[in-house]
């Protein structure tokens, strides 16, 4: 941003790295102002500012609750190098001369800074801002922003450790029960980078009359609190599902794997942002509440999050998914039916087997098959007059 008069031609801010994509804590911030006149111009001071704020403001009814937190301020006036000053220290700029002011300042150092953020009821920001002082006129201000990233390690032993839980549900059709739905899941750590596949077991029984279907997504939980209230934002980034489950029967994932899309880091130390992710397993059950179980996941930084811990931990789930931690009793294979006649065309319309009202999801369907009958017998038909009405008689 830059505020100018005709008199000012440039009046800009330049960083020493101009590729650098962000900051962490301890870094430094170099640049420089650059400032170019078409007329002759003093030049009171030239103050440059590096800031860093998180803001929340969002609309309660009629109230507007807002709330800031400070996270970087530096101050300091800048001189220009091999140039005139007068005893008040302002300078005259000319028009044909390009002016370069030099700063440098060094961030706070980590665990000081949060990460920069940016959402729906707040952000958080860090610019550099210049400001020039001209006598009995009005302040020029320009602004450049930097992003902030402050590195998460999540191979950590926390991080590292297993989680899991178990829920079921009663479900009841018109105040009278009709069985239940239980799921059992676990993952085998907490802390994940951005490209990261998430292994799941979990086991998954119905034993009410309808069809179930589970699935898993990972949801990200933004939280806002300004004036004493709090906002929660919940959002489903990815997700997968898995085979529907009739009445009486059991289905298990044995390392079924969700990847973890391109997000930024969890965002633990803000005062008045929070940014969480958890691990939703979930049965949908038409006609009733879903079953939820959350898991807490902590998104690290990319590139110290170990990728080939991630590849080892798939690789021991599979070698041991015959012994899964989650016991299952699988139906004895279902008799034969090559004898019977029967055409089952794949491309017969899909008949939707239930409403599956998850979002902007697909619905289940199922195939119906077409059964071919043996061809009836060959019959002729011939017409004879019995009392004035006419019947059909089979002729062999």
């Amino acid at each position: 941003m830059v505020a100018m008069t005709k008199k000012v031609k440039i009046f800009q801010i330049i960083f020493s790295d101009p590729s650098k994509t962000f900051y962490c804590g301890g870094d430094t911030v170099s640049g420089r102002v650059e400032v170019e006149v078409s007329e002759m111009m003093r030049v009171s001071a030239l103050k440059l500012l590096g800031l860093g704020c998180a803001k929340v403001e969002y609309a309660k009814g009629k109230q507007r609750c807002r709330q800031e937190a400070e996270y970087l301020r530096y101050e300091a006036v800048l001189r220009l190098q091999d140039q005139p000053t007068d005893s008040d220290g302002s300078v005259v700029l000319r028009p044909g001369n390009k002016y370069e002011y030099t700063f440098g300042f060094e961030l706070p150092q980590q665990g000081q800074l949060v990460s920069s953020y940016k959402g729906k009821f707040g952000y958080v920001q860090y610019c550099v801002k210049a400001l020039m002082e001209r006598p009995q006129q009005p302040v020029l201000e320009c602004k450049k922003c930097f992003e902030v990233e402050e590195p998460l390690d999540v191979n950590t032993p926390d991080l590292l450790s297993p989680a899991g839980g178990m829920k079921e549900k009663k479900v009841t059709c018109m105040f009278i029960p009709d069985g239940q739905v239980s799921l059992n899941a676990k993952i085998d750590r907490r802390g994940f980078c951005e490209g990261e596949e998430i292994c799941i077991n979990a086991k998954f029984e119905n034993t009410c009359s309808r069809i179930v279907v589970p699935k898993a997504a990972i949801i990200a939980k933004h939280t806002y609190q300004a004036n004493g209230r709090t906002k929660i934002l919940r959002q489903k980034l990815s997700s997968v599902r898995g085979n529907h489950i009739i009445s009486g029967m059991c289905d298990a994932w044995q390392g079924k794997t969700i990847r973890v899309p391109k997000i930024k880091p969890s965002m633990l130390g803000c005062n008045i942002i929070r940014v969480e992710y958890a691990l939703m397993i979930y049965v949908h059950i038409p006609g009733s509440d879903k079953l939820i179980l959350e898991l807490p996941l902590v998104i690290g930084t990319a590139g110290l999050g170990s990728r080939s811990n991630s590849v080892s931990s798939q690789d021991s789930s599979a070698s041991t998914a015959s012994q899964s931690w989650v016991s299952l009793r699988m139906p004895s294979e279902p008799p034969s039916y090559c004898d019977v006649t029967r055409d089952c065309r794949l491309d017969q319309p899909l008949t939707p087997l239930l409403d599956d009202f998850d979002g902007d999801e697909s619905p289940i369907f199922m195939n119906v098959p077409a059964f071919q009958y043996p061809a009836p017998p060959a019959y002729s038909e011939a017409e004879e007059e019995f009392n004035g009405n006419a019947r059909m008689l089979p002729v062999c």
